[in-house]
Formats: structure tokens, C-alpha cells, sequence
């Protein structure tokens, strides 16, 4: 039986899948996918992104900012290229924007600043944020407690532990999974996937990186693959795949809005 998916975060805006877009969609489409979520890291892939939602209107949904990692590279005239993209069809949600501590491109004051603008943004023109996270949960959930006014939001490829989880679950957001959380040495992550509520769970392959199992190390992911995820946080849930595909697009489709 074809499950109903939602890819919340795949970035088919990214040059690996410059000729392969419309093969990698028809893909998606014959494993059941009904959205895919297009997510910008920078100017020039949020522009893409929104190009191909316009291409795929209702299918590809683009989500623009400037992620983490990229700020520091970022114009001085990126971050209002973003806030006009924002009002172009298609386009779902802000970021991807968070913090990174792995990497040390750009530097944490500079991170914060630009995570307060994605922020104040999606606060203006009423939008979800996509956040990265990446050993940095304990200052992305300070500076989220800092706010006045906190827009819907979604913490994207979950890694953090039990007790960051519940404490994004308190501050309302979303919590995502990707691939990771069926590589064989997760149990952790697993029993992470288990405690959250079901209408607070999405599920994401982060195409082209991080392919699930069975099919782990072989590039490039793609939407398709979703499936995997899926499954395996079905089954740590100890729920039907069923159940699980239909109840995570539904909470895709309330989270980004869409009809």
C-alpha cells in the first residue's frame, strides 16, 4: 500500500539536482509523496527554491532565508532580497535559519543576529520558521524564550536528547526527523521519536545529504527515500505506517499553511 508523505526539508534548490529535478519529482510522486518542502540556505537557493514552487505549484513549497552557515558570506543586501521573496507564490516558511556550534564559519553573535531577524520576519508576515540545529539546542532555546511573540517553528533533522526535546515541546514547536533517526547505533534518537505527540511530528529526508537506511552513504538522498524514515519511526511508536504517513502530512499541511 502507497503510504501518504510529506517531506517537510529537502533542498532540490541544491546543484546535485540541477538536471534531475522533474525525474527526482516523479519519483517522490510514485512513492506517494504529496509535498516537498524546498528549503533556501542562502539568496541565491531561496530565489531557486521559489522558482521551482512556481514550476510545481502546490507540490514544491519553498521556504526562504539565509542558514546559519551562510551568513557570514551573505551581502549586505541578501537579507532584504529574502524579505521580498517572502511574497512570492509558493513560498511557505522562513529559514532555514538557527544556530550552529559545529561549524565555525560564522560567528555566534553574528548567527544570533541573523536568527533574529528570521524570527521578527516570520513574525511580521505570519510564516513558520525552519530552524537548523547543530549542537547548539541550549542557546537556540534560550534565544527563542527571549521572545515576545514566537511564530510557529519546527527544530529540522532533530538530534538533540529526551530532555531538549521537551523543552521545545513546551515552547510549542514542531520536531522533525531525518535519516539519522534510523541509522542502527540511534537509540537515543529513537526514543526521542517516541515521546513526541503525534500532531507535533514531521518527517524530512535533508536531500540530498543523509540517506536513511537500508540505503545509508549512497548519494544523493531524495524525497523518495522519506518512506524509510517514516517506517522506522513508525515502528518505534509501535503504530501502523499508515497511521503515522497520514497523521504527518496532515500536520505538514497545518504547519505550513496550506490548503
Amino acid at each position: 500500500m502507497t503510504l501518504r508523505l510529506f517531506d517537510t526539508h529537502a533542498h532540490l534548490n541544491s546543484d546535485v539536482f540541477t538536471d534531475s529535478v522533474d525525474d527526482v519529482v516523479l519519483r517522490a510522486r510514485e512513492a506517494g509523496v504529496t509535498g516537498i518542502g524546498v528549503i533556501g540556505i542562502d539568496a541565491a537557493t531561496s530565489r531557486r527554491a521559489c522558482d521551482l514552487a512556481a514550476a510545481h505549484p502546490g507540490y514544491l513549497h519553498a521556504v526562504v532565508g539565509i542558514q546559519p552557515n551562510s551568513a557570514a558570506e551573505a551581502d549586505s543586501g541578501d537579507f532584504a532580497i529574502i524579505e521580498e521573496l517572502v511574497g512570492a507564490p509558493g513560498v511557505v516558511g522562513i529559514g532555514e535559519t538557527g544556530l550552529d556550534c559545529y561549524w565555525d564559519d560564522t560567528p555566534i553573535a553574528q548567527q544570533h543576529e541573523y536568527f533574529q531577524r528570521h524570527l521578527d520576519l516570520a513574525v511580521r508576515v505570519d510564516l513558520p520558521v525552519v530552524i537548523h540545529m547543530r549542537e547548539s539546542a541550549e542557546l537556540i532555546i534560550g534565544q527563542l524564550r527571549e521572545q515576545s511573540r514566537l511564530p510557529p517553528a519546527v527544530m529540522h533533522s532533530f538530534t538533540g536528547n529526551l530532555a531538549e526535546a521537551r523543552q521545545c515541546l513546551d515552547l510549542g514547536l514542531m520536531i522533525s526527523f531525518a535519516g539519522m533517526v534510523t541509522f542502527k547505533k540511534n537509540d537515543e534518537l529513537r526514543e526521542v521519536a517516541a515521546y513526541v505527540p503525534e500532531d507535533r511530528l514531521l518527517v524530512e529526508t535533508d536531500s540530498p545529504y543523509l540517506s536513511p537506511e537500508p540505503l545509508r552513504g549512497r548519494r544523493p538522498n531524495e524525497p523518495a527515500r522519506v518512506e524509510h524514515t517514516l517506517r522506522c519511526v513508525a515502528k518505534t511508536r509501535g503504530v501502523s505506517a499508515e497511521q503515522l504517513a497520514d497523521a504527518t502530512a496532515e500536520n505538514a499541511a497545518r504547519f505550513f499553511q496550506l490548503s
